[in-house]
């Protein structure tokens, strides 16, 4: 049987707990379904940039604000304690120590930081950075709008040196990209984050499970390479969301 290629495009955002769980379990279900089902595919994951929190309220280089405070003022108490206490009970799950503890962050740098790397290495150097920047931020509260935390994690990744890092940092390199992703993903109607798209035709929204992406999986296996059939057993909008 061919091997399909599977185009996973996710656009996320460091802030967002669920996009921290989503990744989580889109790894997951993309190394099951390689190492234990032995599917015939392929993945390709490029991870996009998507700010939830506007740079105009939350600048790089703010005062610095609790992290769950802010999300309070910011989303409400109700909204955000329901949001806690889902992420807390799947951190507990996981075993994976997800909390709403440390400062707020504005995650331009860190989107930065990743599409170099990108650049520089696609997927084998984007996706250990990224969760690097998730664990630093989501598990032990760490600011990634920290130049230097920045800069440290793009080191321990293997990603560019600590200096090279903060040269990349200091200066304006991909930012007008980060700002141009984010804005055209708001453009076609986009205002939450995660969201994957596969093959840049079917749109899967939230921090779904790794059973869920599993499915999907399957079903794009037994399709075949040539089959353009959607993966999904129901209607879905096959809306074109990235070039």
């Amino acid at each position: 049987m061919a091997t399909r290629l599977v185009k996973l495009t996710v656009l996320t955002d460091f802030t967002c707990a669920n996009c921290c769980v989503g990744q989580h379990e889109l790894l997951n279900a993309v190394s099951y379904c390689q190492d234990t089902l032995h599917l015939p595919l392929q993945f390709e994951i490029e991870h996009l940039p998507f700010r939830l929190i506007n740079p105009s309220i939350l600048p790089d280089d703010c005062t610095k604000v609790d992290k769950a405070d802010f999300l309070m003022t910011h989303i409400g108490k109700e909204k955000f304690t329901k949001m806690s206490d889902a992420v807390s009970k799947w951190a507990e799950e996981k075993g994976i120590p997800i909390s709403f503890r440390g400062v707020m962050s504005q995650t331009t740098r860190a989107h930065r930081l990743c599409q170099k790397a990108y650049k520089l290495g696609r997927q084998s150097k984007q996706i250990p950075l990224m969760c690097a920047v998730f664990k630093a931020y989501m598990e032990e509260g760490q600011d990634i709008a920290d130049i230097n935390v920045l800069a440290g994690l793009a080191e321990s990744t293997g990603t560019m040196s600590k200096e090279e890092a903060i040269k990349f940092l200091e200066s304006d390199e991909l930012e007008k990209e980060v700002d141009s992703m984010t804005n055209e993903a708001r453009s076609k109607g986009i205002t939450g984050v995660p969201m994957t798209i596969i093959d840049g035709k079917w749109a899967v929204s939230g921090g779904q499970s790794s059973d869920v992406f599993v499915q999907i999986f399957k079903k794009l296996a037994v399709a075949g390479s040539h089959n353009p059939s959607s993966p999904f057993s129901g209607p879905v909008a096959d809306t074109v969301l990235v070039a």
